[in-house]
C-alpha cells in the first residue's frame, strides 16, 4: 500500500509539473489527443515520451520546410487544418502569424528560456538550427581541419567540399549573410572568403539533409552542415571542426495552431515541450542545439561554442542575395 501511494505521489507532482495546473492536464486528457506538425526529424521518442507522461496521445506530421507553407495554408484557408502545435524555422513561423494562423499563449516553461527567445505573444524560439563544418575523421588528418572559416579556401579542400546550393537554400543564404554580419571584420574579407570557396568547387545539393552521405562515403572530405547528424548518422566517422568563431543558424519557432482542434492538449504539449526533459531528449536523441539552460548536445565542444541566431532575411533579400551567390559561384 505504501508502495502505491508513494507512486501515486510522484504521478501527481509530475503531472503538476507538467500541466502548471492540475486542470489544464485533465482537459488535455479529455481531449485525448494533439496534433504537431514538423519540420525537425526524428522527433518520435518525444512524442512517445509525451504520451506516456501525460497520457494524451501524441500524433506527429513530418512536413518538410519546403512544403510546411503551402500545407498548413491551403489546410487553414479550407477550414481543415488538423495541427494543433506548428513547428518551424522562425521566418514560416512569422508568416503564418501575419496570416493569422497561430494563437497567442504564454508557455509557463518559457519562463527559463533567455528573454530574446520570446519576441511576441504567440511563438516561442526553442533552438537554433546550427550550421558547421563536420568533416570524415578518418580521411582528415588533425592538423587538417578547419580552425576558422577561411580555412575552407585552402587549395586543399578542391573537389572535396559539399554544400546546399547558396542560390537557392534559403537557410544557407542567411548563414553566409550572417558570416558578413556577424562574424568576418569586413565585408571585403567576407567577399574574399566567398570567392575562396567557390574556387575550390564545391559540390551542390538541394538542402542539409543530403550534406552528410557524401561526407560517409569518403566521396568528399568536408561539409557545410549541422552537427547534428553526428547523432543521427551515427556511427559513421563524423566530428565537427571546432572553428574559434561563432556558429550561427535560424531561430525554430513553436506556437499554437489558432484553430487548433485540441487547444487544452495543444497548451500541454508546448509546455512539454519546452521541458527541460523533453529539450534533453530533442539534444541527446536529434542532436539539436536548444535554448533551454544548461542542455546541450551530446557532442564533444559543443557546450563551449558561441552559437548565434542569425537575422531573419526578407523574402526580397533571400532572392537577392541568391541570385548574388549564383554569380560568384558560377564564376568559379
Amino acid at each position: 500500500m505504501k508502495k502505491i501511494l508513494f507512486l501515486l505521489m510522484v504521478f501527481l507532482v509530475s503531472s503538476t509539473a507538467l500541466a502548471q495546473d492540475p486542470a489544464l492536464l485533465e482537459k488535455a486528457k479529455a481531449e485525448g489527443e494533439v496534433n504537431f506538425y514538423a519540420n525537425i526529424t526524428a522527433i518520435e521518442p518525444i512524442v512517445e515520451t509525451f504520451s506516456q507522461d501525460t497520457g494524451v496521445k501524441g500524433l506527429y506530421t513530418r512536413v518538410s520546410t519546403s512544403k510546411y507553407l503551402a500545407t498548413v495554408l491551403t489546410e487553414f484557408q479550407a477550414g481543415k487544418l488538423m495541427a494543433d502545435v506548428l513547428q518551424a524555422p522562425l521566418p514560416i513561423m512569422n508568416y503564418l502569424k501575419e496570416q493569422g494562423v497561430l494563437a497567442p499563449y504564454a508557455p509557463p516553461a518559457a519562463q527559463s528560456y533567455p528573454d530574446w527567445t520570446r519576441q511576441d505573444d504567440t511563438i516561442q524560439i526553442f533552438g537554433i538550427e546550427y550550421v558547421a563544418l563536420i568533416y570524415n575523421k578518418e580521411l582528415v588528418k588533425p592538423e587538417d581541419v578547419p580552425k576558422r572559416y577561411e580555412d575552407l579556401t585552402d587549395p586543399k579542400w578542391k573537389d572535396q567540399i559539399v554544400m546546399p546550393d547558396p542560390s537557392t537554400h534559403a537557410t544557407t543564404i542567411s548563414w553566409l549573410v550572417g558570416l558578413k554580419e556577424k562574424v568576418f571584420p569586413s565585408e571585403a574579407a567576407w567577399r574574399d572568403f566567398l570567392k575562396g570557396l567557390a574556387a575550390n568547387r564545391p559540390m551542390f545539393v538541394k538542402s542539409f539533409g543530403p550534406t552528410p552521405a557524401p561526407v560517409e562515403s569518403g566521396q568528399k572530405k568536408i561539409a557545410i552542415s549541422m552537427p547534428k547528424y553526428i547523432i543521427t548518422k551515427a556511427p559513421a566517422p563524423l566530428a565537427w571542426a571546432q572553428v574559434d568563431q561563432p556558429l550561427l543558424g535560424t531561430p525554430r519557432g513553436i506556437a499554437i495552431a489558432k484553430t487548433a482542434p485540441h487547444p487544452n492538449a495543444a497548451k500541454l504539449f508546448m509546455d512539454y515541450w519546452l521541458s527541460k526533459k523533453a529539450m534533453q531528449l530533442l539534444a541527446d536523441k536529434v542532436g539539436e542545439y536548444v535554448l533551454h539552460p544548461g542542455v546541450f548536445p551530446p557532442i564533444e565542444g559543443m557546450d563551449k561554442a558561441k552559437v548565434l541566431p542569425v537575422r531573419i532575411l526578407s523574402d526580397d533579400e533571400i532572392k537577392q542575395w541568391g541570385a548574388e551567390f549564383k554569380k560568384i559561384f558560377q564564376a568559379s
